[in-house]
Order: C-alpha cells, then structure tokens, then sequence
C-alpha cells in the first residue's frame, strides 16, 4: 500500500506543502502518526532535494510518482519510486532510498554502515543494500512484477553527504555495482539514471498496479533450502533482519576467541525467523563453522529433510538439523553455533517420557559458543512450553555469556499479514489496534457452520499446489493409533470423520500428498507455509 500517488509535474506542483500531503496520506491510507522527525524529512528530502532534482525535461513529466509504498508489513516503506516505459517500451520502476545522513563511518557488520539514528551512532545497513533488498523483495514477492517482468532499478541518495568516501568504499563494492549511491552535488548523475530507465510516462497506471498485485512469494522457503546450503542466497532479508543475520555471523566469529555468546531474537509470526535462521545455517556451514538448526517441533525439520535428501547425504543432513532434547550429555562447547528456532517451544526436560536432562535452555547455551535463540512468547501452546527471555537471559547469565537482545518488528510472510494479525489480536481481546488495515480483498478469510464443507473447501484449494491443510486444537484421542478403523475426530451433527495424520505422514505431513485427507495438530505446524489452512475450533 502506498501513501501519496501523482504524476511527476503533480508532484512538482504539490512539492511546496509535499510534507503536509504525506503525513495526511500516510495517517489516512497506513494508519500512521508521524512525527516532527519524519515530517521534517519529507520537507527536506522530497519538497527540496528531490524536487529540484526532477526539474528536468529530460524525465516525462507523466512519469508516475508513489512515496512512501509499504513493503508487505507495516514497518518498512521505500522513500520513493517512479514509473513508466524505458527506450525498450518495457514497464519500468526506479526506487530511490533517500537519506538525511551526514557523517557515516564503518560497521564492523558487512553490508553495514554506522551513522546518527534516533539520537546516538548506531549500526545500520549500507542504503546501497537497503535499497538493493526492497528491490529484490518486490521482484521475489509482487506477483505483477515478476510476472509481468517489469524493470526495476534501484538506488540511494544522500543529499546531505559532501563525503562519499565510506559508502562508496570497495567493501561494498558488490552491492554498489547493482545499487549505486549518490551524495549531494551529484544530482546530474542521478538523473542520468533515472531518465534512462524511464524514457515515456504513463502516468500512475503502473504504480496502481503494482499496489493492488498480489503479495505471494515466488518460491517458499523449505523449497530454497538446498539451494541455500549450496551456497545461493534465495531470500532477500531486509533492515533488521539483515542486522540480524550479520550480528549472528558477529557473535560466532567473536565466540571463537572471546566468551560464550547468547542472542535473544524476538519477533511475531512471519517476521522471518526460519529465513534468517537458514540464512545463517547455511553461510556458517560455508565458512566450516560447527552450526546447526535447533527446533523443538519436528515439522519444520522433516520438510527441510525432505527437500535436501537429494541433494545431501542421509548422514550429512542429520548433522545440520537437531531436535532441542539432543544435547543432554553434550560436552562443553561442542558447537560453534546452535541456531534455535521456535525457541519458545523449549521444554525443561527431554525424551519421550521428559526424563532426560535438567534444562534444554541451560543444554544448549551449555554445548555452543554462541546460542541463537529464536523466539515469540505469544506462540507458546503447552504448558509445557517453558522457553522464556527471563529464563534465556538467566541460563546464560550462570554461563557467563554475553547476552544481546533483538527485534523482528514486520511481517514478511504475505501482503498484509501485521494488519491480520493485529485485526486478530483484536478480535480475540488480546489487544486493542485500531490502525490495522485488514481486508478481505487481500485474504480469503471465511467462517463456516461445518467442518465438512470446510473440509471439502481445503481439498478443493489444495488441488492447485499440494499446499492447503486441515487443523485442529487437540481435543479428540488418538484412537486410531490402536485401531486404524476408527476415526479421531467426530462429530455427529455434521456427519464429519476424520484421523489424525500422525501414523501415516508423521511430522511429514504438511508436505505429504495424501494427508490432506485426513487433520493436523496446530502444535506440530508452528513455523510452516501453506496457502490455505481451515481450522477446525
């Protein structure tokens, strides 16, 4: 979703009171205040610089203008963006990433900067990354982009910078190749660029289109797996995210010399845990560090298994995927890296009769040099759950590992999935929001009065693509594990019978063809895809 929408010779024309037009729109269309800091930004950045900078003939006049164009969340929105046609008649999108800095330095994080951010000097990602990585997630998610194969050019601009010394240093060389940055006095340059990505106007058609697109990832993650441990990046992370996986890398190279590490990243559904955590899996297995991914629940495990197995060896795949009651009688230190997703799913004892152990929180600070615990508190669904910050940062406090703390704040996962879960959140009484932005236009959202319809709608959707699945809170026995004749799950007003998937696919069963037919337990799918789920309640 986008905040103010024009042609190029409507901006210029608005340009005076531009700042007074976007806070109106962003409050109206996203819901956001703004405050004195970014009002002042938009004055600066787009009623001064980037306004002088399209005073030019050389870009059409009904070129189409969209700022602030939310990137499928609700944190993170690219500054600016102009459309048309380029000389090869070919739709065309330049995202220009604009910033206010002056004095930048070096990061000790690759594709890292540090800069001035609320008051103190702080790490941030290189614009040229930043802008290179909304890029890339609109031709990886917007269906009308990757489908239509539509241009798009990316850069940043650092109107107030005189120095480009940092950000044009050969560290970033890779990046800056695809994503140039420019600094002020070199606006000539920028709309060299500009004008010739974007040759005819045709006014904000594109930009519509690209707005209402649908949100959907051209290729899932358990999919990108083997690709990934090969070495390819798949998935494009972006801001905090990307700081994230590079304070892993951090945090494992200095646990080698220095004391035990711990990271506490904490974020909501689909804010990108599992994407950074096999991120990370797979560049520090690239640099033959000992890693591996840790999770409570066997589901994610058994569909990244079931991907890799042809690529890797049975053996080879055992020593990069663990469950969290593995490391009971694990020596000191015995991991570079323990990477835990779901970490919130964590239990004090392991086994299968939770008699193994003391602790699998203390278990794996215990056995790694760094401990990466992945976790969202909400998530938790049995009392047996015991996975904590209070209980991580008091484990590793005994270990005497130095504790950071991070946050994953938007959703990734589709279009608009924060204002669904906020509309949810609110819904159920857990906390009132308002500001969500929740439609059925971009979700099928539906509430039926029988799980046999609602069962037959899921088989329908699953048709498409295997990725449609039935669930349920579990509130029936398993009593086809003794008598396979019989059905778990019944309910006679409806004339609706089913079993639990847990003896034919086990922990499989969100990729197994056949389960479909049968219900899922909503604690073995935490950290798994599917296109639709009907759940039963």
């Amino acid at each position: 979703m986008l905040a103010y929408l024009a042609t190029k010779d409507q901006f210029l024309f608005d340009a005076p009171v531009i700042e007074d037009k976007v806070r109106d729109e962003v409050k109206r269309k996203l819901g956001h205040n703004v405050g004195v800091a970014e009002y002042n930004s938009w004055r600066n950045s787009l009623g001064n610089a980037m306004a002088n900078l399209l005073h030019t003939t050389d870009i059409p006049g009904d070129a189409g203008v969209a700022i602030e164009y939310r990137v499928n969340g609700r944190a993170y929105r690219i500054d600016f963006m102009l459309s048309g046609r380029n000389a090869s008649k070919r739709e065309s999108l330049v995202i220009i990433e604009l910033k206010q800095w002056t004095d930048i330095e070096f990061s000790e994080l690759s594709d890292h900067v540090r800069t001035r951010i609320g008051g103190g000097i702080r790490d941030t990602v290189h614009p040229s990354y930043q802008a290179w990585s909304y890029a890339s997630h609109l031709k990886n998610y917007n269906e009308y982009i990757y489908d239509s194969n539509v241009s798009v050019t990316a850069c940043a601009y650092l109107h107030n910078c005189m120095d480009s010394r940092v950000v044009n240093e050969s560290r970033y060389e890779e990046k800056l190749r695809e994503v140039p940055v420019f600094i002020k006095g070199q606006s000539a340059e920028l709309r060299s660029l500009i004008s010739a990505s974007i040759t005819e106007g045709t006014g904000t058609a594109l930009l519509e289109r690209i707005d209402s697109a649908v949100i959907r990832p051209s290729q899932q993650l358990a999919d990108a797996v083997g690709s990934m441990l090969k070495g390819r990046e798949e998935f494009v992370l972006i801001d905090d995210q990307k700081t994230v996986l590079e304070k892993i890398m951090k945090a494992s190279h200095d646990s080698l010399t220095g004391p035990k590490r711990v990271m506490i990243v904490n974020g909501g559904p689909g804010t990108g845990k599992s994407v950074i955590s096999i991120n990370a899996l797979a560049r520090l297995t690239g640099e033959r560090l000992n890693a591996r991914y840790v999770t409570p629940n066997a589901a994610p495990r058994a569909v990244f298994e079931s991907k890799l197995k042809k690529i890797f060896k049975k053996a080879e795949i055992s020593h990069l995927f663990s469950g969290s009651g593995s490391f009971t009688e694990t020596p000191e230190a015995s991991f570079d890296t323990l990477i835990v997703d779901e970490a919130h799913r964590l239990k004090m004892k392991s086994g299968m009769f939770r008699n193994l152990g003391e602790n699998q929180v203390k278990e794996i600070i215990g056995s790694a040099r760094t401990a990466i615990f992945f976790i969202d508190e909400a998530q938790k669904v049995t009392w047996s759950d015991v996975g904590g910050i209070l209980i991580i940062e008091e484990e590793a406090a005994r270990a005497g590992a130095i504790v950071e703390r991070m946050e994953l704040n938007s959703q990734f996962r589709c279009g608009g999935s924060e204002d669904y879960i906020a509309w949810l959140d609110e819904t159920l009484g857990i906390h009132a929001d308002n500001s969500h932005y929740f439609t059925t236009d971009r979700f099928d959202f539906q509430i039926v009065d029988s799980p046999t319809v609602l069962h037959d709608m899921i088989k329908h959707e699953n048709k498409v693509n295997n990725k449609s699945r039935m669930v349920a809170g579990y509130c029936w026995d398993w009593i086809s594990k003794k008598n396979p004749f019989l059905a778990d799950i019944s309910i006679p007003k409806f004339d609706y019978k089913a079993t639990w998937n847990l003896t034919s696919d086990g922990s499989g069963w969100i990729i197994s063809p056949t389960s479909v037919e049968e219900v899922g337990c909503i604690h073995t799918c935490q950290g798994l895809e599917v296109d639709y789920v009907g759940v039963i309640v």
